[in-house]
């Protein structure tokens, strides 16, 4: 059997048990479905099987466990991260797309220009192993590109889209670097210390999006959102503080704890006539004042 039939393999059974406890009877079962749907031969041996659940369990890290009390597999639930998730969703997608060949009437991808990725194998290697890293980096507001030379300390993904967190040694300040931004990546030699000082966790633990709060201390912010989009809401929390306090008929009214950010304002303004701020004060008049220009400049182009 071909590696890809293997991955393929690994997918199925993963996608099986993600829907419930299967016994490998109908995980069994569910292979030789697959493998007739796509022409394929998925479905093997009960040794197979085993030595299949310990490959799963080491590429997405989770743990797949047997309920001999129920008679069938179980995917630990309790024990999935984030990078387990996000491992998932891509073999999914490389499964869909797999599937998709010549079908671009069946698949409508999102025209927009490449996020950087290539970089993401280099960049993880250099964080993990501390190496300082140079490239060219080109802001939006900014035709001259510049070269930077910086200590890479994490990735972060904010809006589909990746940064490097890194110390500037231009001014020693820890900024953020997006990765479709950032070309002639260069891992050097030259090691750096981690500051014992910061945590990555810790200083976003209270921002919406990619800005960090400069030192500003978090606020609890109360939103109220009408009934509909309210489901939206629930569904995909704006921040992991969220706590609802008002879900009715007639509006979703939830509590956030963050600091006041450009990022965060953005966002809030994407909603429009949908939400209204209740607190705090300062937030009220920030969102106020960008409508109030938003208006002032559509009467402008009026006269």
């Amino acid at each position: 059997m071909s590696v890809r039939q293997s991955i393929l393999r690994y997918i199925h059974v993963l996608n099986k048990l993600r829907k419930a406890p299967a016994s490998y009877q109908e995980i069994d079962q569910y292979l030789i479905l697959q493998s007739n749907l796509q022409d394929e031969k998925f479905n093997a041996s009960k040794r197979q099987f085993q030595r299949d659940l310990k490959d799963i369990s080491s590429i997405f890290e989770l743990e797949i466990f047997y309920d001999a009390s129920n008679g069938v597999y179980r995917i630990n639930e309790d024990e999935i991260s984030e990078i387990s998730k996000r491992r998932m969703e891509a073999f999914d997608t490389f499964n869909a797309l797999r599937i998709g060949e010549n079908t671009s009437d069946l698949i409508h991808f999102e025209n927009r220009k490449p996020l950087g990725t290539e970089n993401l194998f280099g960049l993880i290697h250099a964080i993990k192993n501390r190496l300082n890293i140079k490239f060219s980096y080109q802001k939006f507001w900014e035709e001259k590109m510049t070269r930077r030379n910086v200590e890479p300390y994490a990735l972060k993904e904010f809006k589909s889209r990746w940064y490097v967190l890194a110390k500037d040694y231009k001014d020693n300040n820890i900024k953020s670097f997006a990765l479709d931004r950032l070309t002639s990546l260069e891992i050097t030699n030259r090691s750096f210390i981690y500051p014992v000082n910061y945590d990555v966790e810790e200083s976003y633990r209270y921002c919406f999006g990619i800005i960090s709060p400069n030192g500003e201390e978090p606020q609890e912010i109360i939103l109220s959102f009408d009934p509909v989009q309210g489901k939206y809401i629930k569904s995909l929390p704006l921040h992991h503080s969220q706590e609802i306090l008002v879900d009715s008929e007639h509006e979703l009214r939830i509590k956030l704890t963050l600091c006041i950010t450009y990022d965060l304002v953005m966002e809030l303004l994407s909603f429009g006539e949908l939400m209204k701020v209740i607190e705090p004060a300062s937030l009220i008049k920030e969102i106020t004042k960008k409508y109030n220009k938003a208006i002032a400049r559509y009467r402008n182009e009026s006269h």
